[in-house]
C-alpha cells in the first residue's frame, strides 16, 4: 500500500480553513452571500475530501452513520420547530418577530436557527449520499476481487 504521505498532509492542513470557511459563510449569511446551504456543502466537501484520501473505514470512524441519519432528520427539525415555535407565541408560521422583545433580534435568531438546521441537513444528507456510493462501490470491487483491502486502498 502506497501511503501519499504528500495528500494525507496536505488534506490535514487545508481541513482546518475548509472548515473554518463553512463557519464563516453559515454564521455570516444573514449579513451578506452564504447561509445553511452553502456552509454545509463547504462542510461536506472537506469530508468527502478526507474521505478520498483517508478511505471510507477512517471516515465512517470519524462520522459514523448513526450521527450522519440523525443528522439528516435533526436539520429539519431545527427548520420546521422554529416555525412552530413562532407559531406557539402567537404568530404565523416563521414569523421571527415573535422569537424576541425586539423584532430586529427575532428576526437575527430566527435566520441564525433556520440556517443551521439548512446547514446541518445539507451536511448530512450530502455526506450519507456520498458514503453510500463510496461503500457500496468497495463492497462490489470487495466481491470481484475477495484479495483486495477492505478500506478501499489498492
Amino acid at each position: 500500500m502506497r501511503t501519499h504521505s504528500v495528500l494525507r498532509t496536505s488534506t490535514k492542513l487545508l481541513m482546518p480553513p475548509i472548515m473554518l470557511f463553512a463557519l464563516y459563510v453559515q454564521f455570516h449569511g444573514d449579513y451578506g452571500p452564504g447561509g445553511g446551504f452553502q456552509a454545509g456543502v463547504i462542510f461536506a466537501v472537506a469530508f468527502i475530501l478526507f474521505t478520498l484520501i483517508f478511505g471510507p473505514a477512517r471516515a465512517r470512524r470519524v462520522a459514523p452513520e448513526w450521527v450522519t441519519t440523525p443528522m439528516c432528520a435533526l436539520g429539519v427539525l431545527l427548520y420546521a420547530g422554529v416555525g412552530v415555535a413562532t407559531m406557539l407565541l402567537g404568530g404565523t408560521y416563521l414569523d421571527y418577530n415573535m422569537l424576541a422583545h425586539d423584532p430586529h433580534h427575532g428576526q437575527h435568531l430566527g435566520i441564525l436557527l433556520v440556517e443551521l438546521g439548512v446547514g446541518l441537513t445539507v451536511w448530512a444528507v450530502m455526506v450519507t449520499i456520498f458514503l453510500t456510493f463510496v461503500e457500496r462501490h468497495a463492497q462490489r470491487e470487495a466481491a470481484a476481487d475477495p484479495d483486495a483491502e477492505e478500506d478501499g486502498h489498492a
